[in-house]
């Protein structure tokens, strides 16, 4: 193939002595009139190639026929109302109704697809005051992490004149009175460069309604710690403000927290030591009950009572499992607790003693997510999801311990058609990892199969079973869909995390490598026939085993990966994953980081997987000079014969929001693209 020819500059950085070229660093910036064109020739070429597939119309058509299905989100209840969110099938983003009662007609409360033509405005976040008259609600535009907020009243469906902006990374919490509510802030951004400028000093105030964003009450700020920030939620009997402090993408953080009855007190640092992550979940007066993995990996949870703080007062609640505790509400005055049993939810209930009630039998093995509600509801509601089940929400009676569907969704597909198996392999140093594989039932283990290999392998992210139309389309081609939950997820807690960052990363690569050899061992498939994908920290994942693995892999589809381990730290919130990486100003950590960078491993005359590079032009998570500069170099190095392609996204961000019509599109795309480097026959 014939690629755009890409500058190369004499650009050398000097790290801890050792010499680095960085010949396409002007592709950082994404507003050049150089930039803008390199764009624009790359997507030429990319969607000329595939164009030309025959079967691209034919996967778009059932991609589009297989998402046209009703969508339901959980219902939840705020004051004398309920609130749900439901997509009719194909509509861009998904539309907020409230209801008196759950018989009642339902009526609109907001519908962000007339809020943009395209789709591209979404709905980000939202907060309903404790009475049910007002809707705080988020927006994000074209996919950016920036959102703006604004207030309805849910009565009469019209917007009052609060506007406030700026705000990222956080939520509303409103004051029981309705009259306000707590968010957290950065200061204005530089209009040119908001989507690349690193982002410091978030603070966290109070929002009066009815007055401008400029005379908002500062609540708390820390000129001497950039990198805090700060999430406050107001607990639910009115009386304080919880404020968890965070440092990056570090999962250890503090608590402190404010008494709201009276108006001038000041914050208390409950927790004052980035020790160990502390999740708060209810109060009973000036009892605190957390959720921690202090001393306990894997999760359990505590009692502190804030008149009596000091360490040794603290009383265990629910000691830790063999389980890993993902979370934990209450709801009957109970605690419903979260728990993954080898990446497969179970759910157990204790009383606020803490002693065992029961178990929540869940229709199957998948993942099941919800259980909210107030500490006095008798009832809850859940949505149970695996590989070949879609989203089922049910009602949930805390009294009798019964579950009932509530909402079944219809799609246009026989699960008996399909089978799910775990199964566990060993990784290079013999670590035990799990692996689920989804396929149709009957398939032969010829090592002819054309596989999806997908992983994450970092943040303390899990990888649960959960049903995709779009990965549905490719077993339905005849593929095999696989996903280990590789070391740096948080499947078995806290230390299975940490054995996948910093200078553990590579565990995470040879763990993904390790699930590669055995599919291909078991005969599920072969080098030519296998495909890997994954996003952000997932699409580093891809770029690292292409690059150490060229051989392995029949193609790659990195999507808006982290690709430039020596400089993600200089974007937007990149500096907050070094809790995660590393810092490359570090001699130590940088060791680590330049052994496995993705942009930095490539070498010139390899033939490299077929690979096509996903990003956006609106990403300020993941900056797309990341995979700008790693297509540029990719295409450079390669000697091979099959394609390598970036396709960029325009009116996009990092993923979340991105309207229907993207997503089938994005979608078709990738299963073309593999369908014809792999020479899947349909």
């Amino acid at each position: 193939m014939s690629y755009p020819t890409t500058r190369k500059s004499n650009q050398v950085d000097d790290y801890h002595g050792t010499l680095v070229a960085d010949p396409y660093r002007w592709l950082e910036n994404p507003d050049s009139p150089e930039t803008k064109a390199w764009i624009e020739a790359q997507n030429k070429v990319t969607f000329s190639y595939l164009q030309q597939i025959p079967l691209r119309e034919k996967i778009q058509q059932r991609l589009t026929k297989l998402w046209d299905y009703e969508k339901y989100s959980i219902p939840f209840k705020e004051g004398d109302r309920y609130f749900y969110f439901k997509n009719d099938g194909l509509q861009n983003q998904s539309v907020l109704y409230t209801l008196k009662t759950l018989e009642d007609q339902p009526k609109v409360l907001l519908d962000p697809n007339k809020l943009s033509e395209d789709g591209t405005v979404a709905l980000s976040g939202i907060a309903i005051s404790e009475n049910g008259q007002f809707l705080a609600y988020g927006l994000s535009f074209s996919g950016s992490d920036w959102q703006d907020w604004k207030v309805r009243n849910i009565e009469t469906g019209k917007d009052l004149e609060d506007h406030l902006k700026w705000i990222k990374f956080s939520g509303v919490s409103w004051t029981h009175d309705g009259k306000g509510f707590f968010y957290s802030r950065y200061d204005e951004p530089n209009q040119k460069t908001k989507l690349e400028e690193v982002n410091y000093y978030q603070k966290l105030f109070y929002h009066q309604l009815g007055k401008p964003q400029s005379e908002d009450v500062l609540i708390y700020k820390r000129p001497d710690r950039k990198e805090w920030g700060f999430n406050g939620d107001v607990t639910e009997d009115g009386r304080y403000l919880v404020i968890s402090v965070w440092e990056g993408t570090n999962p250890k953080n503090l608590v402190f927290y404010k008494d709201l009855a009276n108006p001038n007190s000041e914050v208390v640092e409950l927790i004052n030591e980035f020790e160990a992550s502390f999740s708060f979940v209810d109060n009973k007066d000036s009892i605190f009950y957390l959720q921690t993995d202090l001393n306990a990996p894997k999760g359990r949870a505590i009692a502190i009572d804030i008149k009596n703080p000091h360490r040794k007062n603290w009383q265990e609640i629910i000691p830790q499992a063999e389980e890993t505790l993902q979370g934990l509400s209450t709801i009957n005055n109970q605690f419903v607790a979260d728990y993954l049993k080898d990446a497969r939810s179970q759910i157990k209930i204790f009383e606020m003693t803490g002693s065992f009630v029961r178990e929540i039998e869940l229709p199957g093995i998948g993942s099941a997510g919800g259980f909210g509600g107030k500490r006095n509801d008798t009832e809850t509601f859940y949505n149970f999801t695996s590989y070949t089940v879609p989203g089922t929400i049910y009602r949930y009676d805390m009294v009798s311990g019964k579950s009932k569907v509530f909402r079944e969704p219809k799609v246009d597909f026989n699960p008996n058609a399909y089978e799910t198996k775990q199964v566990f392999y060993n990784s290079k140093d013999g670590t035990k990892v799990p692996m689920f594989i989804t396929h149709k039932k009957g398939i032969k283990l010829d090592g002819n199969n054309p596989t999806y290999l997908y992983g994450y392998g970092g943040f303390g992210v899990s990888l649960t079973p959960s049903f995709s139309v779009s990965s549905l389309v490719w077993m339905e081609m005849g593929g095999v869909y696989a996903i280990p939950n590789l070391r740096g997820g948080g499947e078995y807690g806290e230390d299975w995390h940490q054995a996948g960052m910093k200078q553990r990363k590579q565990n995470v690569f040879d763990d993904f490598i390790a699930a590669a050899e055995w599919l291909i061992a078991k005969g599920y498939t072969k080098p030519a026939k296998l495909a890997i994908g994954g996003g952000s920290n997932g699409g580093l994942l891809v770029g690292a085993c292409i690059t150490q693995r060229p051989d392995l892999f029949g193609a790659a589809l990195p999507a808006v990966g982290v690709m430039d381990m020596l400089r993600f730290h200089k974007f937007t919130i990149g500096w907050a994953w070094i809790a995660e990486y590393g810092s490359p100003d570090n001699l130590e950590e940088f060791k680590a980081l330049y052994a496995y960078s993705p942009l930095h491993r490539l070498k010139v005359g390899t033939a490299y997987p077929a690979t096509m590079i996903t990003t956006a032009e609106s990403d300020d998570r993941v900056v797309p000079a990341h995979s700008f500069k790693f297509a540029a170099a990719l295409q450079a190095a390669h000697s091979g014969t099959a394609p390598v392609l970036i396709r960029i996204e325009t009116k996009a961000g990092h993923g979340a929001g991105k309207p229907t019509a993207k997503r089938i599109e994005e979608a078709t795309d990738a299963w073309a693209f593999l369908v014809r480097t792999l020479d899947v026959q349909v």
